[in-house]
Formats: structure tokens, C-alpha cells, sequence
């Protein structure tokens, strides 16, 4: 990552813009472009990882661990993290790896299908974040300043919904619970401190107003990439937890529940 030039000028810094949606022209792909465009205005380094146009391999197989005997039985975080540390993994993930690590925030732009990313992000995931890359026994430990710190990181997400359905007394349940294992077990989990997601509600029938309205909100938000506030999940290092990784009792802010009990 970039280090400060310590002065007053703003440094240039590095962001990953990771885009899953097959289609050119779809919202999702005219929010990764505005993306894109905003934060090379302001002087970043904008790298796009555009999944469906790599045709990106979404499963975990032996394929991925080249010098895997194919004699052996496939432990996936065990040949994933000799791998990793070897050196040894597929062409495409060590690809996808180095520009994580040369990231000083990554983005990801997706629909969200059956309340979660679509497949092939979620495969991205699993293939990228190996062990010995974003957690394992060699690295920090996790939800804390671990393997991938000192990243910042984005979800933008749409959803053919309304806001009021992903409210806290919404049918969908909150969006920050249905996003919980991106931003707590993904995020978090490996270190990078994860913004409030942006979100674009009622997306199969956005008007051209609303679509300007959710630019400018959209740019406010990437003007704050590297300066609002992450949200402030505990750390595991922390002193809140105990052996087991359970909330001690106390600790708690007054009347929090489910997962607020893991926010500060």
C-alpha cells in the first residue's frame, strides 16, 4: 500500500473496485463506471476486478493448488495456506490476491440476489481470501488489526426493494444484519475496516431523478472512503471476549441485542 508523503497534499492511494453483474449495461455496471471515473477525478488509482467479463472460476477445487497430488484427499484451508505461502497458488487467484494487497480500500459492487451476493462474488471470496492470505495461524489474528489492515473497505449494494423493507422493523430485516457476513465476517474478520454500506433501493424501476439522487449520494460516499468513520465493531483482542470467543458479560451498550452486541 501507499505510504503518506506527510505533508499536506493528499496522497494518491489505491482501490480496488471488485463488479459482479453480467450485464454491460446495468445499474450495477453504470455505479462501478461512475466509481471508477469519481475517484480517478480525485487523484486515486482505480484498479476493476469486472468478474463476469474475466469469467471468473467461482469454485474452490484442486485446480486452484497446482502441486496438490491428485492421490491426496483436498483439505481446502490446509492446501490453501501451504499454497499461499509457497507461492503455488492458481495464476488467477495470486492475480486477484496482489491487487488486494496493493488496495488501500476495495469496493464491492453487486445486486443483492436471495439476500446475498450473486455466486460468482461469493466464489471470488472464497478463492481470494485464502489462509496464509487473509487469516490462518502465520498472520494476525482475526476481527482485529489483522492479516489486511489498515485497508478500508465498501459494499455497494441494489436491491429491487424498498428501504423500508430492509428497516429495523422491516420484513427483510435490517440491511447491516443481511450484511453481516460481508462486513463483520469478511471485512472485519480479516482486518479491513468496513464502511456503512451504500445502497440503492427500488433499483428495477429507478427513475433518471433518482438515479442522479443516488450519484451524488454515491459520490459523497467515495469523497468518504478514506476519512468517515469504519463502523466500530469490537475487536477480539480486545479484552471483550473470552477463550471461547464469546461476548463477556457487561460489555454491552444498554439494551443491545443480536448482532449489535459485536458494535461498540
Amino acid at each position: 500500500m501507499n505510504e503518506s508523503n506527510g505533508g499536506d497534499t493528499p496522497r494518491q492511494r489505491t482501490v480496488l473496485v471488485v463488479s459482479a453483474h453480467p450485464e454491460a449495461r446495468s445499474l450495477n455496471a453504470a455505479l462501478t463506471h461512475f466509481a471508477v471515473e469519481h475517484l480517478r477525478a480525485a487523484g486515486h488509482r482505480v484498479r476493476v476486478s469486472d468478474l463476469y467479463a474475466m469469467k471468473w472460476k467461482a469454485t474452490v477445487d484442486a485446480d486452484d493448488f497446482p502441486d496438490h497430488g491428485a492421490d491426496r484427499r483436498l483439505s481446502v484451508m490446509a492446501d490453501s495456506e501451504q499454497a499461499t505461502l509457497r507461492g503455488r497458488l492458481a495464476p488467477d487467484i495470486a492475480a486477484e490476491q496482489e491487487k488486494v494487497r496493493e488496495a488501500d480500500a476495495v469496493i464491492l459492487q453487486f445486486p443483492m440476489w436471495w439476500f446475498s451476493p450473486p455466486a460468482l462474488l461469493k466464489g471470488w471470496i472464497d478463492r481470494v481470501f485464502t489462509s496464509g492470505f487473509g487469516y490462518g495461524p502465520r498472520v494476525p489474528p482475526p476481527y482485529s488489526e489483522g492479516a489486511l489492515a489498515g485497508r478500508r473497505a465498501l459494499v455497494s449494494v441494489t436491491t429491487g426493494a424498498r428501504s423500508t423493507a430492509f428497516s429495523d422493523r422491516g420484513i427483510h430485516g435490517r440491511l447491516s444484519d443481511v450484511l453481516h457476513p460481508l462486513q463483520h465476517g469478511l471485512f472485519w474478520f480479516t482486518g479491513m475496516a468496513p464502511l456503512e454500506p451504500f445502497a440503492v433501493y427500488g433499483a428495477n424501476e429507478l427513475s433518471a431523478q433518482r438515479f442522479a439522487a443516488a450519484r451524488r449520494e454515491y459520490g459523497r460516499r467515495l469523497d468518504g472512503l478514506f476519512t468517515d468513520e469504519p463502523v466500530p465493531f469490537r475487536s477480539l483482542v480486545g479484552g471483550d471476549y473470552d477463550h471461547d470467543m464469546r461476548l463477556l458479560p457487561g460489555v454491552e451498550r444498554p439494551g443491545a441485542g443480536g448482532l449489535d452486541l459485536h458494535s461498540r
